[in-house]
């Protein structure tokens, strides 16, 4: 089957290939034929290291498609049904499960550990980022990482909820919970954080403005509910019109930077919130010195996945679309077959597409 591999970390192109094979089918996996799977920028960052993930792999995180086959043990999925790809599934028993905060589940990662893919000649293992690897025309994955969709759910808006819209939607609905009239800042206006631009307007906020440096995503982030957007450099400008210099109620990063955190703690006000989206490097460090920490009290929020229970947090977001109170399928820019996958990467990386779908 064809697929694209990332060889070695740092590369920039993806070698995409017709001679792999999905592989770990059995109790309690299911095999998947995909349909659709967005470009996520940590599939980006998981290519250059920035996020750890063993070599080599099959990218790909964000992904729909249909059941092929089911492993003895699996309940509720059937051959033909039509499903999104969980990347984070939990697992039902651990601490985080049992204490609700089933995003923190480490179960669905742990299994990212076991190659789900191999190579045709040379027999080499490869394995699927974050235990799933949807740039693929099949994967293997654990039961729980496939969900079941509705029928009026198209393949390629499915995708986009199996990552992007639920982490930016749950981190202004879960995370920040975002009050109705507040200000709010979005730093960082790609697929994920126009989708924190949608939560903030869906809770109600009354002053929504997006930083970007890219223009046409400046002009999106209007379109999906900003009341203004701007650059970084007139952020500190917006600031003091849009909240009277005190800062803003929330302020979102959805970068991954250290810079941009910091310049998102500056943007809020003392007893507001900073909610961190972006996934980092490890060896970028965000800092705050003691005194402000104590005597500003802004609240520093990280948030995984939506910061809430994935599965509720994908119905919440059907229900939302169905209701015409947020907008998926524009948020799609740019479309490529999976032989075109490097001209997706070149998308993401000039900001050109806020989602490129690539349509296996």
């Amino acid at each position: 089957m064809r697929a694209a591999v990332q060889h070695e970390t740092g590369r920039p192109e993806l070698d995409v290939r017709d001679d792999v094979e999905a592989v770990g089918f059995g109790p309690g996996k299911v095999r998947l034929r995909m349909r659709a799977t967005g470009l996520c920028h940590s599939d980006l960052s998981a290519m250059t290291g920035v996020l750890p993930q063993l070599v080599p792999f099959v990218p790909g995180h964000e992904g729909a498609g249909e059941v092929v086959a089911v492993g003895d043990g699996v309940t509720g999925l059937r051959p033909g049904d039509r499903v999104l790809v969980c990347w984070l599934p939990s697992c039902g028993g651990c601490p985080a499960c049992k204490r609700g905060q089933t995003q923190l589940c480490l179960a669905g990662l742990m299994a990212a550990g076991a190659p789900n893919f191999r190579l045709g000649g040379s027999g080499a293992d490869l394995f699927g980022f974050a235990g799933t690897g949807t740039f693929a025309e099949e994967a293997v994955v654990g039961a729980g990482c496939a969900v079941p969709i509705p029928d009026d759910l198209p393949y390629d808006i499915a995708a986009l909820i199996g990552c992007g819209v639920t982490t930016g939607l749950g981190a202004a609905l879960n995370t920040a919970d975002v009050e109705a009239g507040s200000s709010v800042a979005v730093i960082g206006c790609g697929g994920v954080g126009i989708c924190a631009v949608q939560g903030a307007r869906a809770a109600g906020a009354a002053q929504i403005v997006a930083v970007d440096p890219v223009a046409s995503r400046r002009e999106a982030a209007l379109r999906f509910g900003a009341t203004e957007a701007v650059p970084p450099d007139a952020l500190a400008d917006a600031r003091a019109r849009v909240t009277g210099g005190e800062g803003f109620d929330y302020a979102f990063e959805v970068v991954g930077t250290s810079a941009t955190a910091r310049a998102a703690y500056d943007a809020t006000r003392r007893g507001g919130t900073l909610c961190v989206v972006g996934a980092g490097a490890m060896d970028d460090l965000f800092q705050v010195n003691m005194f402000e920490l104590f005597f500003d009290e802004k609240k520093i929020l990280p948030s995984l996945y939506g910061g809430g229970d994935v599965r509720r947090s994908y119905e919440r977001a059907i229900s939302l679309w169905r209701a015409g109170r947020i907008e998926l399928a524009g948020l799609i820019t740019h479309r490529v077959p999976l032989s075109g996958v490097n001209d997706a990467l070149e998308q993401m990386r000039t900001g050109e597409a806020l989602r490129t779908c690539i349509e296996i």
